[in-house]
Parts: structure tokens; sequence; C-alpha cells
């Protein structure tokens, strides 16, 4: 490939270490990329409140793409700038009536939108009880099950403490297929459901066209099944090597993990 004019790099995994820091290489190797005129986009399924002290440790103000493509937000405007594919209340009380018939036990939360990455006027996170966040529990406002499906959400997340993501995402699929997106970032028993064809390659493909810049000139990495559309999409997708067997199998190239700064190692070719 030669040198890309677009960069994309999922956050978890991939970009941040597994001490979820951003290390110096990682940071002087895209700021060299930056400076060339080539942009790193941060492309998520995180949302929005979740990227600005990343964006600031990697040393980045444009744009990022959150919520699995969902939401794209302006880092140093501090401001959400589209939404794509809104779940309504209607689909949301049907996807969770089936999810109750495929995954006994689940449970559910929520991910709404404000204008900014924290907006006072927007509960942005709200979970019931018993909710189970790999990443650590915590977060959220507790609710019941009515108040997290009644309002529109860029993304219903689904946990189970006894089940793996694999095992969630398939028997979710038997009843779901078709109706919503269905991808996980992370193994420990949590799906993240979507709008139907929104993904972070439709996400990427929203920044491309405002910067002009084709799939084909566009470079992407990431680690998990809700990387693999824009692996797919873009001209050259790299996956780490400590990536999911999905990701490995439709990468046009394989970087070292993330705790080897596997990002950098492929953007030092050109920066």
């Amino acid at each position: 490939m030669e040198k890309p004019r677009l960069i994309a790099s999922d956050v978890d995994g991939t970009l941040l270490s597994p001490l979820e820091q951003v290390t110096k290489r990682t940071v002087e190797t895209v700021g060299r990329a930056v400076e060339a005129g080539s942009p790193v986009v941060l492309v998520s399924g995180r949302p929005p409140r979740w990227i600005p002290g990343v964006a600031e440790e990697a040393g980045l103000d444009g744009y990022a793409v959150c919520a699995n493509g969902a939401v794209l937000y302006d880092i140093g405007a501090d401001r959400v700038v589209d939404v794509h594919g809104l779940l309504d209340p209607m689909l949301l009380h049907d996807v969770a009536e089936a999810l109750d018939f495929a995954i006994p036990g689940c449970r559910l939360a929520a991910e709404r939108i404000g204008t900014k990455a924290v907006d006072p006027d927007v509960r942005t996170f709200v979970i019931e009880s018993e909710y189970h966040n790999p990443w650590g529990d915590g977060e959220g406002s507790v609710t019941s099950r009515a108040e997290v499906l009644g309002f529109p959400a860029v993304k219903l997340l689904v946990s189970h403490k006894k089940m793996t993501s694999d095992e969630m995402a398939m028997a979710a699929r038997t009843v779901l297929d078709g109706t919503v997106d269905i991808t996980f970032s992370s193994g420990g028993g949590l799906i993240e459901l979507a709008a139907h064809g929104v993904t972070k390659a439709t996400g990427l493909a929203a920044v491309a066209r405002r910067m002009d810049v084709a799939a084909e000139h566009t470079i992407a990495f990431g680690d998990m099944p809700n990387d693999v559309a824009m692996l797919r999409w873009s001209g050259h997708g790299v996956a780490m090597a400590n990536g999911h067997p999905l990701v490995l199998d439709v990468a046009d190239e394989v970087t070292g993990p993330n705790s080897e700064d596997g990002v950098a190692q492929v953007l030092e070719r050109w920066f």
C-alpha cells in the first residue's frame, strides 16, 4: 500500500496497550502521521464520553466514530456532528422480548446521545439491575427495563455473566438476524446491538467522504468482531495479533499485538 491518506484505529485492544495507555512510541508515530497530512480517526464501540481522555493522550483533536458507527463526534469542538440509525422504543421492546427467549437471564443497557460528550440534559447510559460491564461495573443509572427501553438509543447492550460473547451473539442471531446488527468488542459476556446496516465501516465511510478520501487510500486497525466491517471496507485492513479469529481471517495483514505497539509497527513504514 502507498502512504495512507486516512488512518482509522479501534481503541481498546488496538491503539491502547493492555494497561489501557497510549505508549510513547504510538503517540510519536501518530503525531508524525498527522503532521504529514494523514488524519488519524478513532473508530470505537465507545460512546463519546469515553473518547476525550484517549484523544488527549494520543494528541488527537479530529473526528471520532463512536458507538460502532452510530455517532460521529468532533473531539476538538466537543460536539456530536451526526447520528445514524437510532433504535426506537418499539423496536427496542421487540428486541428485548426476543432476547429473553434466546438468552434467558440477560440484562440490558442503553446508550443514548446528547449534543456533546457529556450532556447534563441527557441520561446517556441507563442500565437495569444486575447488568454486568466487563470493563468494570459502576457506570450508568440503574433503572427499570421499561426506562431502559423507553427512549431512542444508539446502542442496546446485553450482558450475561455465565456466557461468552460468542455464545450470546450466536443465540441472539437465531431470533434477531436481519432485524438489528449484532457484534461485540469484549469476550466477557456482552454483545452490542445497533440499527441494521450501521457499522464502524459506515461511520468511517462518512468521515472519508467529508475528507474526500477514497476507501483504497484508507488503512484501518482493529482486534474484535465489531472491527470486521471496517477492515473489509478499508483499502488495507490490519488485525492485531491479539485479535479475535474472525478479525484475523478478514485482515489483509496481521501486525504485532497491542502489547508491542502493533499500530505503530505498521505506520512507521511511512511516518
